[in-house]
C-alpha cells in the first residue's frame, strides 16, 4: 500500500499477512504492519527497520526510496525484534551507518545482536532533549521508558511536525486492509493488551508530547495519522488513566457444559431489559482472550458468571482475571454469579483476585446457582441486574 508522509519523509514499510499470532499470543486475521521511515536531507535517517519476516520487502522499499543514497543515521526506537529485527541486515548493506539510541538501547543491543559489526564510533548515544540535526530537519529525542520497554524513545522532526511513536498510537492489521470498525477498535485491543499495564509511563509521555507541535503521529504498526489528531490522543489519555471509555456492561462467562453461559446470557437480557445499552457478552473459552481484555477496560461495569472447578474457579476464568491483574485493571465495578453442583467456590476465588486490584468495586449480592438455572434464581438475578444497572 502506497503512503504519502512528505516530499523528503517516506513510507517505507511493509504489511504481513501470513502471520497468524502477533507476538504468539494475539491473533490478527488481518495482519500487521511494520512500519519504517526514511528521511531524506542532507544526510539520511532511517526510522527503525522491520521485523525479519519482512526484511525482503523492506530491503527493496528502502533502495527504491534512497535511489542511490547511503542510509547515514539509523535511529532505533524501540529494540523488540519486530522493529529492530533488521538492524544486521542493514549494517550489511550501510556498514559505515551510524546507529542513534539512548544508553538503555546500547545496553540491550548486544542480547539481540552477537557479533553485529558497529563500533563506538558508528554509535550516537542520546539523552533526554537532545537533537540531531539532518539539514533543514532536525530529530529531538524524548525517552518513553516502559511504553512498552525501558529503552523506548519517541523523536519529533520540528520542521514538519512529526512526532515518531514508536509503539505508541499502534494498531492491528494490515495497512491495506480497511477496517469497518475504524482506527480505534484494534488500537484499543492493541493498547490494552501490549502497552496496558504501563498506564503512568504513557502519561508522562502524554505530558511530554503536550508541549509539542504535532500535526503528524508516525507509529510503528497501523496508519499514519495526520487528522484529527485530539481524538487520538484523547483515547490514549482515557486508556492510560484507567477511565472507562463506554458506559455498558461485560459478561463474561465460563462454562462447563453451558448451565452458567444459560445464566449469563439471561443476565445479559435482564440488564438490556433495564435499559443497559451496551451489554457484551463473552464466552471465555472460545472468545479471542485480547477481545474480552479489551471490553473489560473499555466498559465501566462487568459481571464475571464462572462454574466452580476443583475447589476454586473453571481455568478459563482464572486465565482471564490473570490477564487483568497483569494489565493493572482497576477503577470498575464488579458482580459475580458463581455456579457449583455441591460446593461453590468460584465466587469466592473471583473475588481473591479481584481484591487484589486497585479500586475495584465488588456489588452484593453475590448470585449463587446449583448447576442448572431455576426460577427460584431470577429473583436474586434481577436483584444484582438492579444493582449493576443503576451503578
Amino acid at each position: 500500500m502506497s503512503v504519502t508522509i512528505s516530499e523528503a519523509v517516506k513510507y517505507i514499510g511493509v504489511d504481513d499477512k501470513t502471520i497468524d499470532l502477533f507476538e504468539s499470543q494475539y491473533v490478527v486475521p488481518h495482519g500487521v504492519s511494520y512500519n519504517s521511515y526514511l528521511i531524506l536531507d542532507e544526510k539520511v535517517a532511517l526510522m527503525d527497520t522491520v521485523d525479519t519476516r519482512g526484511v525482503e520487502q523492506w530491503e527493496k522499499n528502502l533502495l527504491a526510496a534512497l535511489d542511490g543514497r547511503k542510509v547515514d543515521y539509523l535511529i532505533v526506537s524501540h529494540l523488540e525484534p519486530d522493529h529492530a529485527g533488521s538492524i544486521g541486515r542493514l549494517v550489511e548493506l550501510f556498514p559505515e551507518v551510524t546507529l542513534v539510541g539512548n544508553a538503555k538501547t546500547f545496553h540491550m543491543l548486544p542480547q539481540f545482536f552477537d557479533e553485529l559489526p558497529v563500533d563506538e564510533n558508528h554509535k550516537i548515544t542520546v539523552a533526554e532533549g537532545e537533537s540531531l540535526s539532518l539539514g533543514t530537519h532536525t530529530l529531538n529525542f524524548y525517552m518513553a521508558p516502559m511504553v512498552h520497554w525501558p529503552e523506548v524513545m519517541v523523536t519529533y522532526e520540528s520542521s514538519e511536525k512529526i512526532l515518531f511513536s514508536a509503539d505508541g498510537f499502534g494498531k492491528f492489521g494490515a495497512l491495506d486492509y480497511e477496517d469497518p470498525e475504524g482506527w480505534a477498535c484494534e488500537a484499543r485491543r492493541y493498547y490494552f493488551n501490549i502497552v496496558g499495564k504501563y498506564g503512568a509511563p504513557v502519561q508522562a509521555l502524554l505530558k511530554k508530547a503536550a508541549g509539542l507541535d504535532i500535526q503528524t503521529i508516525c507509529p510503528l504498526h497501523g496508519p499514519v495519522l495526520n487528522e484529527n489528531l485530539g481524538y487520538y490522543i484523547g483515547l490514549y489519555d482515557t486508556w492510560s488513566s484507567y477511565k472507562p471509555e463506554d458506559k455498558g456492561v461485560l459478561v463474561a462467562y465460563a462454562s462447563i457444559h453451558g448451565n452458567t453461559a444459560k445464566a449469563a446470557r439471561k443476565f445479559a437480557e435482564m440488564l438490556r431489559a433495564k435499559g443497559v445499552e451496551k451489554v457484551s457478552v463473552m464466552d471465555l473459552s472460545r472468545d479471542d482472550m485480547a477481545e474480552v481484555v479489551e471490553d473489560a477496560f473499555r466498559y465501566d461495569r462487568m459481571v464475571l458468571a464462572a462454574a466452580s472447578y476443583d475447589g476454586g474457579v473453571f481455568p478459563c476464568m482464572q486465565d482471564f482475571l490473570h490477564h487483568l491483574q497483569s494489565k493493572a485493571f482497576q477503577n470498575r465495578t464488579v458482580g459475580i454469579i458463581e455456579n457449583g453442583t455441591w460446593g461453590p467456590t468460584a465466587g469466592r476465588t473471583m473475588k481473591g483476585i479481584l481484591e487484589t486490584m486497585k479500586n475495584i468495586t465488588i456489588v452484593e449480592p453475590m448470585v449463587t446457582i446449583r448447576s442448572a438455572m431455576k426460577e427460584s434464581d431470577l429473583p436474586a438475578m434481577e436483584a444484582l441486574a438492579d444493582v449493576i444497572a443503576n451503578a
